[in-house]
């Protein structure tokens, strides 16, 4: 199995710093953190932290807000200002009844939060997913590199091709004993002119190696003198023919990345072309496992690790986004905030186990509701989600918390608990604004929390507009 690709639990496994005042939480969090085989740490202040963290580096940081003399703002701020620290991931902690500006955690650099009293499953996938990703990113980090070393190697041997460009076309025996022994696809074609015009038209073949002549099924003494690479370029990316054009007449390098299906399967490579008499040479690479490790580092970092559905961070990313393409078009942007009701009430009766899977199923629910593709539903904390909707006014959104409600109530997951109804059901807080200049996201954000909030003092399960 590739190594890349696959971590083993023993990898993920790391160094965790927890800083609390309280000492039962510390306690909790440690015992919880050593018995899943992870090495921890304790500071009872922010003081203490930085001097554990400048003697040892965690690969992660659980850290309290509500601190004396330092808070969690002031040691996280003080750690991405460092060079030293500044990649530490840090996850802030916060008690359920406590005033936690979410929006400062994230800018003062926190990747996540968990409120006290801990909810074991979910500390658990919290740590594991920012541990995967910090993996994720040091190996991404490393084999970039080494791509860099190989790339700056590659250009120097093209570079050495290009000088020698005569010797090439007299020893052409010599060089295809060369082309054959290398790992990468390489090939060097000739223009073919129209006789009247003098454009280009096409590329013959002059010299290609065995990996190069396995993308198109042959042998390479089978295509040498043949006309198939624009018949090949238009099959699979014709916006590229005229670039090629371009290295021949203006002599300017192209290199780039793109994607071909390879005997059903989708492979990534990486490609160079530099000008060569009447024509260029091409360099292929494979880097499919790079570019999947990306797209999986991608998914890691914006998926929520229960849900599966986007995550807090997608969400302040997405929100401003929208927010400011809305102000440009002087269109309205919708949101609304979703709560389950009584989901308290239902942990402690259903446990933790059906509480996540029932957070699962809610999740798949809200995702199925949303029908265009620039709609967004994400975990926004604990039992809470948000559907964010632009482009539609008040009744486009209300229409869309009618069928949320509908289909939560379909499934009828049962809730004995609960003291609106025997099922799950859901509070939602409903905000339509047109976004103006110099304003932010967070009125609408906040506008929706308060409509939220009314719909839960007004006995739940139901919808309230602002």
């Amino acid at each position: 199995m590739n190594q890349i690709t696959t971590i083993s639990e023993e990898i993920l496994a790391g160094t965790i710093l927890i800083v609390d005042d309280q000492l039962p939480n510390l306690k909790i969090l440690a015992n919880l953190l050593k018995n899943n085989n992870y090495k921890v740490k304790k500071a009872l202040d922010g003081e203490s932290a930085l001097i554990s963290i400048n003697k040892e580096i965690p690969d992660l940081i659980l850290l309290d807000i509500k601190m004396p003399d330092m808070d969690g703002y002031q040691v996280c701020n003080q750690l991405k200002a460092n060079l030293k620290t500044k990649e530490i991931p840090v996850i802030f902690i916060s008690a359920l009844n406590e005033v936690f500006d979410k929006v400062k955690a994230f800018e003062v650099g926190g990747i996540d939060y968990i409120s006290k009293p801990f909810q074991e499953e979910e500390v658990l996938a919290r740590v594991k997913s920012q541990l995967t990703i910090q993996t994720q990113k040091k190996s991404l980090k490393k084999e970039r590199n080494e791509l860099i070393l190989e790339r700056a190697n590659l250009k120097q041997e093209i570079k050495r091709r290009k000088e020698t460009e005569a010797i090439l076309y007299q020893s052409r025996a010599l060089i295809s004993g060369i082309l054959t022994s290398s790992l990468d696809a390489i090939a060097a074609l000739e223009a073919v002119r129209d006789p009247k015009t003098a454009e280009i038209m096409d590329f013959r073949c002059l010299v290609i190696n065995p990996i190069m002549a396995r993308v198109f099924n042959q042998e390479p003494e089978d295509l040498i003198g043949k006309l198939v690479f624009k018949r090949f370029i238009y099959k699979n990316n014709p916006n590229l023919f005229p670039k090629f054009i371009e290295v021949v007449e203006i002599g300017k390098s192209l290199e780039q990345d793109f994607h071909y299906y390879y005997q059903k399967e989708r492979k990534w490579y990486h490609f160079i072309a530099v000008k060569l008499g009447d024509g260029f040479a091409i360099t292929v690479r494979d880097i499919t496992v790079r570019k999947n490790l990306e797209l999986k580092l991608k998914n890691l970092a914006t998926k929520d690790g229960l849900t599966g559905i986007c995550n807090r961070r997608t969400f302040d990313e997405t929100i401003l986004k929208e927010w400011q393409l809305c102000q440009r078009e002087e269109k309205p942007l919708s949101l609304i905030m979703c709560d389950v009701d009584y989901f308290k009430l239902y942990n402690d009766f259903y446990k933790h186990q059906m509480g996540d899977d029932a957070l699962k199923r809610i999740a798949k629910i809200l995702e199925n509701t949303i029908q265009r593709p620039s709609d967004l539903v994400a975990r926004f904390g604990g039992e809470e989600f948000a559907i964010l909707l632009p482009q539609t006014d008040q009744d486009g959104t209300i229409t869309v918390a009618k069928r949320i409600q509908a289909a939560i109530r379909l499934q009828a997951i049962p809730h004995e608990q609960s003291k609106v109804s025997n099922i799950i059901s859901v509070s939602m807080g409903i905000a339509t604004m047109i976004p103006i200049a110099k304003s932010y996201p967070d009125i609408l954000i906040n506008r929706a929390d308060k409509a939220l909030y009314v719909a839960k003092n007004q006995g739940r399960d139901r919808y309230i507009v602002f």
